[in-house]
């Protein structure tokens, strides 16, 4: 499967691309830089160097905006390190940043592959929000929309593990609301991975995971030691380095991931609700013009884990 990936590098980001290069299920064509963990002119930077890292093959990388549609880029309460990489100073890459807008490349790399290429936006959603501005009929020219994107109450960590900067968000929908709005509405066929399943307890990191990952030289996999060490060192669970590689596995293997259909909306004002993702479950009178959107409610974690540690280590 061709995917092209916007992401935001950040931890997580990073070992999820690696997952995505390392599986023989994907093809990653293109990759597109969001800001959301950090601004994008430091995103692009990352992804570049985590291409690096994986020896990759030559792709075309772009960088989004510095701010979101609503003008304003909020301060994240979690840290990714002064690097965004978990303080693993990789160098500086020499690949080139394509001249085109992120934007603009999920247009043309999409109309190349139209009917045969999948996106995967592991950050906000400003670019691909940008992308349906410039053509509207994109939703109808992808395969699949996975996004790492809010919290919908199928269990309790939708809330107790939220992300962003209000009680009721995750940092995802809560950087760019206005955007994933646009998102929500244009008619992707959509999976979105919300806090429910990517911060699971479940999904953390298995003593033998950890023993495998230490135990090998390849450098994806030093990186995802050197990421678990560094959250858990701060007070977080493990879970924090793998929040992105759902959605990319669910694109490798689409059985790890049980969903349902809802009825859901961003909400783009109020200081306690912004960019809260509202699901109508009522049995009777719910607002039935609300977009309808699939949504991960439960994980194979075991198979999960198995998958992660495999490829990181091969």
């Amino acid at each position: 499967m061709k995917v092209l990936i916007d992401t935001d590098p950040g931890m997580d980001d990073a070992l999820a691309l690696s997952l995505a290069h390392k599986s023989s299920a994907l093809e990653v064509v293109a990759v597109t830089a969001v800001t959301g963990n950090l601004p994008s002119d430091r995103t692009v930077a990352n992804a570049l160097r985590i291409l690096d890292l994986l020896d990759a093959p030559a792709i075309p990388v772009a960088q989004g905006p510095l701010v979101p549609l609503g003008g304003h880029y909020p301060s994240d309460p979690f840290s990714h390190g002064s690097d965004g990489l978990a303080e693993s100073h990789l160098p500086d890459s020499s690949r080139p940043v394509d001249g085109r807008s992120a934007a603009q490349l999920i247009v043309d790399i999409v109309d190349r592959h139209a009917g045969d290429i999948a996106l995967c936006a592991l950050g906000p959603l400003t670019n691909i929000a940008q992308a349906l501005e410039l053509d509207p009929d994109l939703p109808s020219k992808v395969s699949r929309l996975t996004i790492i994107g809010g919290s919908f109450g199928a269990t309790p960590y939708a809330w107790s593990q939220a992300t962003g900067d209000n009680p009721t968000s995750e940092w995802n929908v809560f950087v760019d609301p206005e955007a994933a709005a646009l998102v929500f509405t244009a008619g992707f066929p959509m999976l979105a991975v919300g806090l429910d399943v990517a911060t699971h307890p479940l999904i953390n990191f298995r003593d033998g995971d950890m023993e495998r990952l230490r135990a090998s030289t390849r450098p994806e996999a030093q990186l995802a030691v050197r990421v678990v060490d560094f959250v858990q060192g701060r007070g977080y669970q493990s879970y924090c380095s793998l929040i992105d590689s759902v959605a990319v596995a669910s694109l490798i293997d689409p059985g790890l991931v049980t969903t349902e259909s809802v009825l859901c909306a961003v909400e783009t004002e109020g200081r306690l609700t912004r960019g809260m993702t509202v699901v109508d479950r009522r049995a009777h009178h719910a607002w039935d013009d609300l977009p309808r959107i699939e949504i991960a409610v439960d994980l194979d974690y075991a198979r999960f884990l198995d998958l992660v540690t495999a490829e990181l280590t091969r």
